[in-house]
């Protein structure tokens, strides 16, 4: 049982942190916060992640494991609801995990290990997202050529990067509270897939239409 602890304290740590930064912005919540918050000894957050980097980095790491099982079943996407569903799910996470898109920039000007990272994220996103309309122009529910299917992929993965962004930058004070998370993530989805509109076949155009009506 003691060797069990020292892995509920630092999940309690990644569990608090995520929080904090969520709702602060990693800039704005020190290390001594966290700890205040927890209720423990700086030194003991520092025994389970000795810099506020690894601490990122395990948030990361989590995020990411989630993140490659929905790109993974984003290449297997049969019908336009698979599709909705998918896209629904990214943008969850994407929320789960709010601090790593909110200070985006900042995060990677001064943490080189999650700058490669998020690099092979967004190539691995890029290619997951052309996959996904190659299945759907081949179920012929998509009209696109090769040359407008990539810079399709590469457009949904911008969305998805920037999207709560943007809803920040037009809702400063609500923008980012989970009480305006359903709604953002619908809206996300929607714009993202609205992308496809142009080039959806007329049945899977209406099925999209309908999903879209029935969740907002």
């Amino acid at each position: 049982m003691a060797k069990k602890a020292p892995r509920r304290t630092a999940e309690r740590i990644l569990e608090v942190s995520l929080g904090l930064f969520n709702r602060f912005g990693e800039p704005n919540v020190s290390t001594t916060l966290i700890a205040s918050e927890l209720g423990i000894s700086p030194g003991n957050l520092y025994y389970h992640y000795p810099s506020k980097d690894e601490l990122i980095n395990a948030l990361f790491n989590r995020y990411e494991t989630g993140l490659r099982k929905l790109l993974d079943a984003s290449t297997e996407v049969r019908d336009v609801e698979d599709t909705w569903f998918v896209m629904h799910s990214l943008f969850e996470l994407v929320w789960e995990s709010r601090f790593l898109y909110r200070d985006l920039n900042d995060l990677l000007s001064k943490n080189r290990w999650l700058e490669t990272h998020l690099q092979d994220i967004i190539r691995d996103k890029v290619s997951s997202f052309a996959t996904l309309l190659k299945n759907l122009r081949s179920r012929h529910m998509l009209a696109m050529d090769d040359g407008t299917l990539s810079a399709t992929a590469n457009n949904m993965v911008v969305m998805l990067t920037y999207w709560l962004s943007f809803e920040y930058v037009q809702h400063p004070r609500e923008a980012l509270e989970p009480a305006a998370a359903q709604a953002s993530l619908l809206r996300g989805a929607h714009h993202t897939l609205n992308l496809l509109t142009p080039y959806l076949q007329d049945e899977a155009k209406s099925h999209l239409q309908h999903l879209v009506s029935a969740y907002t």
